[in-house]
């Protein structure tokens, strides 16, 4: 079965689009489960902080539960920042993982915050709220080097980032046939 990395900075939409596409693809009768990467933190790994070696075991352990459950014919989308090159290779080799780039430019980015985490990056250096561990602000992201789809949310709409996740899943699933 297909297991698809979805990464990207936070408030890129990957967690929507892979709603969307799960709902979608359940639709049809497909068996798929989403690995939420905010829901796996607080369940799986609260053990674990921001650090780069916590972060990629963080993402190991969602690789893992996805490998048990595509080798158990259900689609697998795991939607996590994964900011590190490495780890989405190493999902990749051992796991077969697709890599779907949700990009989005920071503005963008700046004027969604769903979550108050760009307003709490950007305040003054002393400010007892500001954060310090916001991937692609004041913590690195990786670009993906060799994405199998890249998806703009910058300038699609959900509906059409989600279509063509749904056509890659379609088109990758007739391929294993």
């Amino acid at each position: 079965m297909i297991l698809l990395q979805l990464t990207g900075l936070s408030g890129a939409g990957k967690t929507t689009i892979a709603n969307y596409v799960k709902e979608h693809l359940q639709h049809l009768g497909h068996k798929i489960e989403l690995l939420d990467g905010d829901i796996i933190r607080k369940n799986l790994s609260k053990d674990l902080g921001f650090s780069k070696n916590d972060r990629c075991e963080n993402i190991r352990r969602m690789g893992f539960i996805a490998d048990i459950l595509t080798r158990n014919n259900i689609i697998v989308l795991i939607a996590a920042i994964n900011p590190y090159e490495d780890i989405r290779q190493e999902l990749r080799q051992n796991y077969g993982a697709k890599t779907v780039w949700i990009k989005c430019n920071l503005e963008t980015l700046k004027q969604r915050d769903t979550k108050g985490l760009y307003k709490r990056a950007f305040l003054p250096e002393n400010h007892p709220e500001k954060i310090y561990n916001l991937t692609g602000v004041n913590d690195i992201y990786e670009i993906p080097l060799n994405a199998d789809l890249v998806i703009e949310t910058t300038t699609e709409s959900i509906a059409q980032s989600a279509q063509k996740v749904i056509n890659f899943v379609v088109e990758n699933l007739q391929d294993l046939h």
